[in-house]
């Protein structure tokens, strides 16, 4: 997937996790949530490739409503 390496599309694997239609399917919250080893930069990578952008790129708006969807 773009904007993960080979550790995290492993760690994604592991969890059942193979194409960006599965993280669609899940959401990108449960997603990564079901990652137990998973790092901020993780949860941008993943929507910014729902994005087609880097995950460098993903606005500090969208970056705030994730942190807020993953602490309710």
């Amino acid at each position: 997937m773009k904007n993960l390496g080979p550790k995290s599309s492993e760690w994604l694997v592991s969890v059942g996790v193979h194409t960006l239609d599965d993280v669609v399917k899940l959401g990108v919250i449960e997603t990564y949530k079901r990652v137990k080893a998973a790092y901020p930069e993780m949860l941008w990578g993943l929507q910014a490739a729902l994005l087609d952008i880097r995950w460098d790129e993903l606005p500090d708006d969208i970056k705030a409503q994730l942190r807020k969807e993953l602490e309710e």
